[in-house]
């Protein structure tokens, strides 16, 4: 058995993680999957993953500048990059960080739940990145939640909230939590360094339910993404294996 093996629960509070690039961030990215490969049950992540997974998504958080997430994601299931654990907090701030990383969501059009406790809470900070593309209603609407908008020119937005949260916010880690089409698009840009999955014990199926990954068109043989196998820890409690890759940069 090699030392990436290991059954049981893995401790994701201190990652040795390098250090960033000068123009963005380090990116860790936390997929939740179904041993088909899903991303969802009934159109959320809710049903494939335990009480564990959520925990460990929580450790993850403790590394973490700021936590990113899709539109779809905010729609479907809401965002925090709440820690839930004030032993959790207690960790970042003896690291003299924040007691909770920065929230962040990107979104092309502005269609965005206003009513969620990402624009109605106050115990976590946030910000909106937004398609110069997107309604000017709708961008005064989320501005008028009092959470900053960011906006980025148009086809490259992925681009502009790498190199802002890396240069305004000081971000050495980004944690990406979703969805699908935002793992897409950074995979596509070469900007995950590492991938976090939790396999879980479900077969979901169908033709078109989202898969982790989800873009537009698929990679090539020579453009698909290979992955280095970090760690791996079965759970015997809950059937399922939590993996840690770390992207192979094309040489």
């Amino acid at each position: 058995m090699s030392d990436a093996w290991s059954p049981g629960k893995p401790d994701y509070t201190a990652l040795d993680l390098p250090a960033p690039p000068a123009d963005r961030p380090y990116v860790i990215a936390n997929t939740v999957m179904s041993a088909d490969g899903k991303s969802v049950i009934e159109g959320t992540e809710q049903g494939i993953g335990s009480a564990v997974d959520q925990r460990l998504m929580r450790e993850l958080r403790v590394n973490a500048d700021v936590v990113l997430n899709g539109a779809g994601t905010l729609r479907a299931s809401g965002t925090s990059s709440r820690l839930g654990d004030e032993a959790l907090e207690a960790i970042r701030v003896d690291r003299g960080k924040s007691r909770v990383p920065i929230a962040a969501v990107l979104s092309r059009g502005g269609d965005l739940p206003l009513e969620r406790p990402f624009f109605t809470a106050r115990d976590f900070p946030a910000v909106v990145y937004l398609s110069e593309a997107a309604p000017d209603d709708r961008r005064a609407a989320i501005a008028a939640t009092g959470r900053p908008v960011v906006t980025l020119a148009e086809g490259r937005e992925f681009e502009g909230m790498l190199r802002h949260t890396r240069h305004e916010f000081g971000a050495e880690v980004l944690l990406v939590e979703g969805g699908p089409t935002v793992y897409a698009a950074l995979y596509a840009l070469d900007a995950i360094d590492e991938a976090f999955v939790t396999l879980g014990p479900v077969v979901v199926g169908g033709a078109d339910t989202l898969t982790a990954v989800a873009g537009e068109r698929a990679f090539t043989r020579d453009e698909a993404k290979r992955l280095e196998l970090v760690s791996a820890h079965p759970n015997p409690e809950t059937d399922e294996v939590y993996l840690r890759y770390r992207v192979r940069r094309q040489s």
